[in-house]
């Protein structure tokens, strides 16, 4: 049977139940959302204003996994038996899925259907795969404690939601901002990079 609760309330029970918060568990539960629903949950935490120090790396390289798969078209999650089983919930679990829900209910009230057609068409999925798979390394190679990974991260996260809400212009907001960050790491981390060969 469909679940025609908003998206936020089935995350919300998904993330508070007992099952396992693992990739596919939500394969599963979220079946042709599942890439979208697996990047947005990665994607979070490296997407908050906080500096991680390099702990959600393995967040991201699963994420870019993700993302190549959605360019290559594949229509079902595929990761090692390893990775499949790995609790894929945030830093802080409790207090994580309490800001994701807030943020995304708050998201849900000014979003609506546009982009349903794009959606079922492959050839924009496979550029979707390819964009958020850009996003994902810039976030994953932006200098450790800088918090530059936070806006390539922010991008992917908004684009996630673009899918799974059907909203283009939550896809376009997200390739702006995944943009500025990429020019953000690339500015910043170059001047970074210089100043520690100064010292």
């Amino acid at each position: 049977m469909k679940d025609n609760r908003p998206f936020s309330s089935q995350l919300e029970s998904w993330l508070n139940s007992k099952h396992p918060k693992t990739v596919a568990d939500l394969a599963e539960v979220f079946h042709d959302k599942s890439f979208a629903v697996g990047l947005l949950i990665l994607m979070f935490i490296p997407a908050l204003p906080l500096p991680t120090g390099g702990v959600t790396h393995i967040f991201e390289i699963v994420a870019m996994l993700l993302s190549l798969e959605v360019f290559l078209g594949k229509r079902t999650v595929w990761l090692p038996r390893r990775w499949r089983t790995k609790n894929i919930t945030g830093i802080g679990e409790r207090k994580s899925v309490t800001v994701l829900i807030k943020q995304l209910r708050w998201v849900e009230k000014y979003s609506k259907p546009r982009l349903k057609q794009l959606v079922g068409n492959s050839l924009f999925m496979r550029a979707t795969g390819l964009a958020l798979f850009i996003f994902c390394l810039a976030a994953f190679l932006a200098p450790p404690f800088s918090g530059l990974d936070t806006l390539p991260s922010l991008a992917v996260v908004f684009i996630a939601l673009s899918v799974i809400l059907e909203d283009f212009i939550l896809y376009v907001l997200g390739l702006l901002v995944g943009a500025v960050g990429i020019g953000a790491i690339l500015v910043l981390g170059t001047a970074l990079f210089r100043s520690f060969r100064l010292l």
